[in-house]
């Protein structure tokens, strides 16, 4: 299991080009961002790297991003980890299921950079 710095980011959307945009955003802000394209390569990638943040996508196939949440809750070295949801789900019942599986966070799709940043920072710090 390897420790990351406390500024990675894991990104976990299944969109390539969505994926894209938010590692812009955040290497450019000066985090370092780690990917996985579906809930299941989420939950190892942050059992391995223990980052200090996921921003996960809802709707990903295979391991849903809120089965991936609920997982990542599970598991003792990753329970602690903040997690913002990303989705293009807009719903109050999305919102609340986002909360409910363990998501510390809520940010509808389209999200613009200031506001994903202003997430971000809530949780890592400048």
């Amino acid at each position: 299991m390897a420790a990351s710095s406390g500024r990675t980011i894991l990104v976990a959307d299944d969109n390539p080009d969505q994926r894209a945009l938010y590692v812009d955003i955040l290497t450019h802000a000066g985090y370092v961002v780690i990917q996985a394209q579906d809930g299941a390569e989420a939950i190892q990638r942050a059992r391995d790297e223990l980052p200090a943040l996921i921003l996960m996508d809802v709707t990903m196939p295979g391991t849903s991003g809120w089965n991936a949440v609920r997982a990542v809750r599970d598991l003792v070295e990753t329970r602690d980890i903040p997690v913002i949801t990303i989705t293009g789900l807009s719903g109050t019942r999305d919102r609340d299921a986002s909360f409910a599986a363990g998501s510390d966070a809520y940010l509808s799709k389209p999200v613009s950079p200031r506001r994903l940043l202003e997430e971000v920072r809530r949780f890592i710090p400048q």
